[in-house]
């Protein structure tokens, strides 16, 4: 037998195991030995072979050459050698191609909207944890602290080394790391496929399904809040999958660690806690013996302590109260409240109203479309092998792992449509089911291959396909690069101009900023330039770069303007960008203010739109004469200055009505922002802007100093005020004024409540308003009928902070200060609003003409529950407290009540504890004097409750009276 026919001979068994020749008269090898009918058979083949090598040509020569011989077989063996370390360590080698790829390419991209964020929330964390401030830092939102930190501390970490004095280099930095932690998780991927498919071939699928997904490839640098999720939950799985093969001690607890990080990055990690003690309690079900299930509840139980205390250990807001965090935590995941609307194919929609499709039609035009088929077989074959013998699946490792995926990327997206989860920014928050999602079509793939091979039909078609489908996948996100987290598939319109972008927010990162700013710098390789943009894009750049650009405050206005907003309020962007950033659709605009750096035809539109502007009288003579044409703003100053700061003007927009407001324009604020930036055409600036349809209201109309970048960051050096339909604002004041007047001192202003359609406003103005006046924060405190109308973390201070500037929510035209709050919906109890100590009143949102009186009224068809300084009422869901004669003592004590349920389980998440609900009020708060009474009334909650404690008590001195009502009774 020769060298290469012996060895397929040999290589073709088992390892181990001698190999079994199979005669018609049954086999001649066995796992004994030889039997008496090998020799002859071995004879047989050795003179076939023999006869068949002496039929090539080179017979003759071949044994005149041994040393040649020997060479040629030490070759093959190091050929197959390295073949063979190819194929084993496939998936290990592609993930290094994609890390170096990824360390060239990671300084491309630029600073994400929540970055600073996500560095101030790990910087609390850690100072809290170092003993340096407390765990309800102001510093944070509330709802921020609800945010895990195991991955934001390590990157925080890494930013002190040394040599990160410089954010370029930080950038990078966090990026890199963020990136290395996806790739670590492509490699757990390529493990899990390997060992749930039994094939290294459908393990480099999943591998590459995992890798070659635009959005998510672009996420992996610059997300770092849902992609290290994303990748904690595939580590997550595949160590799960271990734990079981192995079924050892140690891979339990390692399991244990891992969900307890996972749990800490997001809280619906902690699906896989009762998933995996679900399948441990199989194990524990189909167990033989009692050391079988010692063993198996020894590793569950450790599994559990491991995940309890490594959640703990890195959650620093959960040590005080782990279980309230926990339950706080979901509850944000199901109502978030810093959501503004979505715009979802073509409409702006509210956040906690959006279709059940939402999830399903964004995973489905933004995945790319040989990920989508091969899933969609995983998915059938999974179901249809689960649903064929589901007590056999149960059994078996590998199928229930297989159903373990099924579930996990089914079942959140469905929850989250049920239960109403407010959503937003596609389905980023959903990242983690692509990792199940790419393992089940991986195992489509394979079922497939297996499925043509029993049809012994050829695959090279089927890997023709698959091949052809991620290499454009690939030149696509070449092609996207650094802009990948705005890939669509072909099932959108990406053809037809500005499609895209009236359909979906595009740049929600506003990534594309740095890539206009390496196009002004490639555009002006030596020339210093003054930009108009936020200056975090700018600090990604490198430092060379970065002393090129100047703020655009810096003592002149900027050369160029940088922005994605393409409203319809920006019609000078159609003519006037020197560069756009086109995926099928523009991303980023870069607009020069000088007529010096603008093109000819850009020119001569501005020049067209002045000359028109002229025919007509101007509707405002000012700083600047404003000109109304239709719908169209044109500002125009004569005469100005070169070296002017004013770089800004805009208009704010009061409908009559606001409903007609869309609900993308600050979602039911009672205006809208314009903006727009000038241009220099000679000695003239002019800017255009394009009003609304729904601009029937009155408008403001202002100019700043930009201070930084933005219309709300500088102070109004020019405000008027304008009418386009009566009545207008200032008739409506003054109605308002003459029905609801609030006396509260010479420095007061006049505040009352006005009502349009089905809302609520608030309505400040002051004849005479200074500087200083306009400038101070207004406060504003509103009291809800109900706590579960506010955000959870809220129920503990029992008050809705509204507090704002009039420069945000008004102006000040011609010296008299007005501004216009709206309401939210919920039934408010009480007002209290002020200015920094000069003024404060308190109001009620009317239900009739005179909420107190009638309340007083009918009071007199019942008797008091209690009696004691004040009289106490429950009547309609409400405790009312009366005094009939009453003195400035009698409202200055604080009240407290404390609410005692039937079920302790009604009472919010951080009460439970206390076993009763605590709603202490200041008097002022929720009721006031009338006729030398007082009265106040709080609206009780809506559940069972079993028994109430209020009375009054002074600080320090404790309670002036107690009464104790049986509410059962």
């Amino acid at each position: 037998m020769g060298y290469s026919s012996f060895n397929k001979f040999r290589m073709s068994g088992r390892r181990g195991h001698p190999y079994r020749i199979r005669a018609d008269s049954g086999g001649i090898l066995t796992r004994s030995g030889w039997t008496s009918d090998s020799f002859p058979l071995i004879l047989n083949l050795l003179k076939d072979e023999r006869e068949r090598v002496t039929r090539r040509p080179y017979a003759i020569i071949r044994p005149m050459f041994p040393p040649l011989r020997q060479i040629a077989a030490r070759f093959s063996g190091r050929r197959r050698a390295a073949l063979n370390f190819l194929i084993v360590h496939s998936g290990l080698l592609i993930c290094a191609l994609f890390l170096l790829a990824g360390l060239a390419l990671a300084g491309d991209y630029g600073v994400n909207q929540d970055e600073r964020r996500q560095r101030e929330i790990a910087t609390v964390n850690l100072n809290y944890i170092l003993g340096q401030n407390p765990a309800d830092n102001p510093v944070i939102k509330p709802s921020d602290r609800f945010y895990g930190v195991a991955f934001e501390l390590p990157l925080l970490l890494a930013e002190r080394l040394p040599g990160m004095s410089d954010y370029h280099y930080v950038h990078r930095l966090r990026l890199t790391l963020t990136h290395l932690f996806f790739i670590i998780a492509a490699f757990c991927c390529y493990r899990l496929a390997y060992h749930l498919g039994g094939n290294r071939l459908i393990a480099l699928l999943a591998l590459l399904l995992f890798l070659l997904h635009p959005r998510l490839y672009a996420h992996s640098y610059l997300n770092s809040k849902d992609l290290p999720f994303l990748s904690m939950f595939v580590i997550a799985l595949y160590l799960l999958e271990r734990a079981f093969r192995r079924d050892t001690v140690a891979a339990f607890a390692l399991l244990g660690l891992a969900v307890g990080l996972l749990t800490n990055l997001r809280i619906a990690g902690i699906m896989l806690l009762p998933a995996a003690l679900a399948l441990r309690g199989l194990d524990l079900f189909h167990a033989a013996d009692w050391p079988e299930r010692k063993h198996i509840l020894r590793t569950a139980g450790l599994f559990l302590l491991a995940a309890g205390l490594t959640f703990y250990a890195v959650t620093p807001h959960a040590w005080v109260n782990p279980v309230s965090y926990l339950t706080s935590s979901l509850a944000l995941t199901v109502d978030h409240p810093d959501v503004g609307p979505v715009l979802f194919q073509g409409e702006w929609i509210s956040a906690g109203r959006l279709p059940p499709h939402y999830l399903p039609t964004w995973f489905g035009i933004t995945t790319p479309p040989p990920v989508m088929l091969l899933g969609l077989v995983g998915i059938a074959v999974a179901l249809a092998r689960g649903l064929a013998r589901p007590g056999a699946a149960f059994r078996n490792n590998r199928r229930r792992f297989q159903l373990l995926l099924l579930a996990v990327f089914l079942l959140p997206p469905l929850a989250a449509a049920l239960l109403g989860s407010n959503l937003f920014n596609g389905w980023r928050h959903f990242y983690f089911v692509y990792g199940p999602f790419c393992l089940l079509a991986a195992l489509g793939g394979g079922w497939l291959l297996a499925a043509l091979s029993r049809q012994r039909r050829p695959a090279a078609g089927l890997y023709g396909l698959v091949g052809l489908g991620l290499g454009l996948v690939l030149l696509q996100l070449a092609q996207l690069h650094p802009l990948q987290y705005s890939y669509f598939n072909f099932l959108v319109d990406r053809i037809t101009p500005e499609h895209l972008r009236t359909q979906y927010r595009l740049d929600y990162w506003e990534l594309a900023f740095r890539d206009g700013l390496e196009h002004l710098l490639e555009r002006h390789p030596t020339e210093a330039l003054v930009v108009g943009v936020e200056w975090k894009h700018t600090e990604t750049l490198p430092p060379a770069a970065r002393r090129r650009l100047r703020r655009a405050a810096a003592g002149r206005r900027a050369d160029y303007e940088l922005t994605n907003d393409f409203a319809p309020s920006r019609p000078d962007l159609a003519f006037n960008s020197v560069y756009r950033r086109f995926y099928h659709n523009a991303l980023v605009a870069v607009r020069p203010l000088d007529s010096a750096r603008m093109t000819p035809a850009a020119t001569a539109a501005y020049r067209e739109l002045y000359r028109q502007a002229l025919a007509a009288e101007p509707i405002i003579r000012g700083d600047y004469a404003v000109y109304l044409n239709g719908k169209r703003l044109t500002f125009i100053r004569e005469n100005c200055p070169p070296d002017s700061r004013d770089a800004w003007l805009g208009v704010k927009i009061f409908p009559h009505d606001p409903e007609n407001l869309p609900p993308g324009l600050r979602d039911g604020y009672s205006y809208a922002t314009y903006g727009n930036q000038r241009v220099r055409l000679g000695d003239t600036c002019l800017a255009i802007l394009q009003l609304p349809d729904y601009a029937r209201g009155d408008l403001f109309l202002e100019r700043r100093n930009i201070g930084n970048f933005g219309p709300v960051s500088g102070l109004p050096l020019w405000e008027e005020l304008y009418s386009v339909s009566r009545p207008g604002l200032q008739e409506l004041i003054a109605q308002g004024r003459r029905k609801q007047p609030q006396p509260a001192g010479p420095e007061a202003f006049d505040v009352f409540l006005d009502r349009e359609g089905n809302r609520n406003r608030l309505l400040y103005a002051k004849l005479h308003c200074s500087q200083a006046e306009y400038e101070t924060p207004v406060t504003l405190h509103l009291y809800p009928e109900n706590l579960v109308d506010l955000p959870f973390y809220l129920w503990k201070d029992g008050l809705d902070n509204r507090d704002f500037l009039l420069s945000i929510y008004g102006g000040r035209p011609g010296g008299e200060c007005i501004a216009v709050f709206p309401l939210p919906d919920y039934p408010i109890a009480a007002i209290h609003t002020g200015q920094g100590g000069r003024w404060a009143v308190n109001l009620y949102p009317p239900t009739e003409p005179d909420r107190l009186r009638a309340t007083y009224a009918a009071l007199s068809t019942s008797q008091p529950a209690a009696r004691a300084a004040f009289a106490l009422y429950l009547l309609d869901n409400r405790l009312i407290y009366l005094r009939e004669i009453c003195a400035a003592a009698d409202m200055a004590a604080g009240f407290f009540l404390h609410i005692i349920p039937e079920d302790a389980a009604d009472l919010p998440p951080e009460r439970q504890a206390a076993g009763f609900a605590n709603l202490d009020f200041a008097f002022d708060r929720r009721g006031g004097p009338f006729d030398g009474k007082c009265l106040a009334a709080v609206s009780l909650p809506n559940y069972s409750i079993k028994e109430i404690r209020t009375g009054q008590y002074i600080p320090g001195q404790g309670e002036v009276w107690a009464v104790e009502l049986m509410v059962g009774q």
